[in-house]
């Protein structure tokens, strides 16, 4: 190990997180472990006065500078109340940019732990060329949320507690954002011990480790997803990439309904109720060790965060059956008589029918949406797959399809009784005030908005799903629009879903004719 290496090393062991930052506790999932054949463990973050990690860097970093020292940082969250709380306490004045998308309960948390909140931009990028602004006007400390030694030292101290407290681990999973808790820790670990796996785990949303390793080099992901916000960073810190790439074996990237099982299976344990970027890491456990075909093994996960919106939890509850494989999601078309029905359910065998959603649209076949219970995971999914087919049922498994389990499934209407060149598209719309107005002003008054449905999750962005009538020589018109609107957005037209349920194929086919 080179000197740099062992002053991370040395740092770490020196490190006084106390009185702030408390020593977490380790608390055994017992149910996961007896589900994996496995031992696992949980690194108790959400137990710091913050709810989080992140105080550890925040302090580790505020605490080497003179008291009365003026500090900006850029933060959507816990690093925020991390600094907040760390300046509080040490007689520093801080200050917190945060984007205008923000959700209440975090601003409000940062305001009642001393930092002054600035709310600036849509988007994070925004609020940190603010914060960048306002350190140079102030003559202020910046403090880095991963990508700075102090704080990923600071991080580093979760792995000094965890090897005091757990001993002969095989592995331990650590959540990745820009990487500042796996740098830290994956340096402390293999210092002790280069036999134990360090391992990695990513949002397949904002997966920006797995891209850099790939690259060889940081890279800027394109886009990242909003579900586990406290990891979506677009692009790893260099020092932590080059201690990752040292230090850390594997990473696993993981759905966000594997994220939505991992926060049930952390609850039913612990009764903790773990934000998805905080039960990450279980996931990924989860997942590695289905995977690996061994089975025995001491393997611990770190819970990082359980900052959650309250509302947010409807969304995990509806996703978390789909990721624990415990339910799947079809498209079926059945005959629009009596008793069909009856004899669907009865080709089940007894399976307990989760969901079924069906709208008389006339003489012929009918397309019903139905969820289906499963207890015994992707083996008994294949079955009911085989059973349907063998009864001569036209079917579409839409159980990993975003469209079906975002809107689809709470829909209510059926096919408009025109013909219409309709085309799909869902979007994330930003959570603030004139987003929805911006929307139509872009694109509603140019042209027909035929569908429009959607649900706000307490997230900082919303899921939108709205249908155009488009003439085809309109097209590219439409594009440019969509374009200056902004937003992220998927073309659905093409997605099976929109045939069964919302397009009227047969009046199109009489009008191209």
């Amino acid at each position: 190990m080179v000197a740099q290496e062992l002053d991370y090393f040395r740092a770490i062991i020196q490190a006084d997180m106390a009185p702030l930052a408390k020593v977490t506790e380790v608390s055994e999932l017992t149910s996961l472990s007896k589900q994996l054949n496995q031992q696992v463990f949980l690194k108790r973050e959400d137990q710091q006065p913050v709810y989080s990690f992140k105080l550890r860097g925040a302090y580790n970093k505020l605490r080497q500078l003179p008291k009365g020292s003026k500090v900006v940082t850029a933060s959507a969250g816990n690093h925020a109340q991390g600094v907040a709380l760390s300046a509080a306490h040490l007689g520093h004045q801080a200050t917190i940019v945060m984007p205008v998308t923000t959700p209440d309960i975090k601003v409000n948390s940062v305001r009642n732990l001393g930092g002054e909140v600035v709310l600036h931009g849509h988007n994070f990028d925004a609020a940190q060329a603010h914060a960048y602004a306002l350190t140079e006007q102030q003559g202020a400390v910046f403090v880095p949320p991963f990508d700075d030694p102090d704080v990923i030292i600071g991080q580093g101290t979760v792995a000094r507690e965890l090897m005091q407290q757990l001993h002969n681990l095989d592995a331990v999973f650590i959540p990745v954002g820009g990487g500042g808790l796996l740098a830290g820790m994956a340096i402390y670990i293999k210092s002790l011990r280069l036999d134990i796996k360090v391992i990695g785990v990513e949002s397949a949303e904002s997966a920006c480790l797995d891209a850099a390793l790939k690259a060889g080099e940081p890279v800027e992901l394109d886009q990242v997803g909003s579900f586990a916000d406290g990891v979506a960073v677009k692009i790893i810190g260099k020092e932590t990439f080059r201690l990752a790439q040292k230090f850390c074996d594997e990473v696993v990237t993981v759905s966000s309904d594997e994220i939505c099982a991992a926060v049930q299976d952390i609850f039913v344990a612990t009764r903790a109720i773990a934000e998805p970027s905080g039960a990450l890491a279980t996931a990924g456990l989860t997942k590695w060790s289905k995977q690996c075909g061994q089975t025995g093994l001491k393997l611990a996960a770190v819970l990082s965060g359980a900052n959650l919106n309250f509302d947010r939890l409807r969304y995990i509850a509806e996703r978390t059956a789909l990721g624990a494989k415990s339910e799947a999601l079809f498209g079926v078309t059945i005959k629009e008589e009596k008793g069909s029905f009856k004899r669907f359910c009865h080709a089940l065998g007894g399976r307990a029918i989760t969901e079924f959603n069906y709208r008389y649209a006339g003489e012929g076949d009918a397309q019903i949406f139905v969820g289906v219970g499963l207890r015994g995971g992707q083996p008994e999914l294949d079955e009911v797959k085989s059973v349907l087919q063998t009864n001569g049922y036209g079917f579409e498994d839409l159980s990993d399809n975003e469209l079906a389990k975002l809107h689809i499934r709470y829909m209510v209407g059926g096919k408009p009784p025109v013909p219409l060149n309709e085309h799909l598209f869902r979007f994330e719309f930003p959570e603030y005030p004139g987003a929805l107005a911006r929307f139509l002003e872009t694109l509603g008054s140019e042209w027909n908005i035929t569908l429009f449905h959607y649900r706000n999750h307490g997230a900082a962005e919303g899921n939108v799903l709205a249908a155009f009538d488009i003439a085809p020589e309109q097209r590219s018109l439409f594009n440019l629009h969509l374009a200056k609107l902004g937003y992220k957005y998927w073309d659905e037209t093409n997605n099976p879903c929109f045939a069964q349920y919302l397009r009227n194929q047969e009046l199109e086919k009489q009008q191209a004719s």
